[in-house]
């Protein structure tokens, strides 16, 4: 995985104009990208699921990820999403994992991604 280190803030005074420009951005970002609006710990498959807004859901074997298998069932269990859907966090090891991250380190999901976008371009490969 790839560590990310956090940007400095700094303080701006929150005016109507600021305002209105953040909920743009934020508008912009919701509309693009991986948004999870759930995660649950499978103790009987030793895996997480990852929901979306319209029900469906990946499952991720833990074992898989090391900075996710080092975990234990109680952390596990207390894992939720964070930073508008797209991580899931543990804050008590301050611990921020991208979902996209974890999905792209599994071959099989990132083969059935080339085949989806193949598929809705219209490349003659159907499912």
């Amino acid at each position: 995985m790839k560590t990310v280190k956090a940007r400095e803030r700094f303080d701006e005074p929150v005016t109507a104009t600021v305002l209105e420009q953040a909920i743009v951005r934020g508008r912009k970002q919701l509309s693009q990208g991986l948004h999870a609006t759930a995660v649950q710990y499978l103790p009987a498959f030793k895996s997480l699921l990852i929901g979306f807004a319209d029900q469906s859901a990946v499952v991720l074997p833990v074992k898989n990820y090391p900075e996710l298998a080092e975990l234990s069932t109680t952390e596990l269990e207390h894992l939720a999403v964070g930073f508008g859907g797209s991580a899931l966090c543990l804050d008590e090891r301050d611990l921020h994992v991208s979902i996209a991250g974890l999905v792209s380190a599994s071959q099989p999901l990132m083969e059935m991604a080339a085949t989806v976008i193949a598929v809705r371009q219209g490349n003659g490969v159907t499912l």
